[in-house]
């Protein structure tokens, strides 16, 4: 293991299985598309294996509170796919750029608050190496229901 995975153990935190097409969907996409020294990771969402574990609207049937935490569970769930494709979450130098997208409830802004369940765990694993550029945009539909998609670009040692 190295360093990135035992601050995951450290917190009690394990990666769930690399994210997979639902039943009868397909994805034609690379999850993580290596390019030169960046890294280039399709949008994810809170998903263990092909099983998603949250739906709904933020500020609605879900609460900030949960949010949040389908956001933190987004960046797990994109962390499987780093180290599937990387072999190794130490080969993240940097994180560049995230984008976070919110299904929101009418009325719901405060979308910043529910990607900061992702970013704030980036910065606890990478500490100064996971300060990002990041937008945190609000939508009326995800795919399959997600309250919550991130995208991302990182640097490669």
């Amino acid at each position: 293991m190295g360093v990135i995975e035992d601050r995951l153990d450290e917190l009690g935190l394990r990666l769930p299985a690399p994210p997979a097409a639902p039943a009868g969907q397909r994805l034609p996409f690379e999850l993580v598309r290596v390019h030169g020294d960046l890294a280039f990771v399709s949008g994810h969402g809170p998903f263990d294996g092909a099983r998603l574990l949250t739906t709904g609207r933020v500020g609605g049937e879900v609460s900030p509170e949960q949010g949040y935490d389908a956001a933190r569970a987004t960046a797990l769930s994109m962390l499987a796919s780093l180290r599937q494709e990387l072999g190794d979450l130490d080969r993240v130098a940097a994180w560049v750029k995230v984008l976070g997208f919110v299904t929101c409830a009418e009325g719901y802004t405060a979308t910043p608050a529910a990607i900061n369940g992702f970013s704030d765990l980036i910065l606890q694993l990478w500490g100064d190496a996971g300060r990002h550029a990041r937008s945190a945009i609000g939508a009326g539909e995800l795919p399959f229901g997600m309250p919550i998609e991130v995208e991302a670009v990182v640097a490669l040692a």
